[in-house]
């Protein structure tokens, strides 16, 4: 199982921010949502580009290069070009700080 690692005080990741963290190499966005917390992977399935200095809109995040949009919370495809889902990875807080995990190879 993969550790927890730390992304940032709950403090400093207000409603409405981001935050990139690399973990074994895989580049994960963390976002807050209205106080929510959700974690994709931090490229887009369209061309392999970063997505998270894109436009958020809602729950959704559109890639800055071709306009592909996903969700998320969920990351699903929300609008082409891109036609696979990115990752999704758990997240919590655990004494005030904002942790998120690989759980893919677990």
């Amino acid at each position: 199982m993969s550790d927890w690692v730390n992304v940032a005080p709950a403090t400093e990741l207000p409603p409405g921010s981001s935050r990139v963290v690399n973990i074994d190499n895989a580049q994960i966005a963390v976002f807050n949502l209205e106080g929510q917390y959700y974690a994709i992977e931090d490229v887009c399935t369209h061309d392999g580009g970063e997505l998270a200095s894109g436009t958020c809109e809602g729950d959704a995040i559109v890639c800055p290069r071709h306009g592909a949009r996903f969700s998320i919370k969920t990351g699903a495809v929300l609008a082409p070009p891109a036609y696979e889902p990115v990752a999704t990875f758990p997240v919590r807080v655990e004494n005030g700080m904002v942790q998120v995990r690989d759980d893919r190879w677990d």
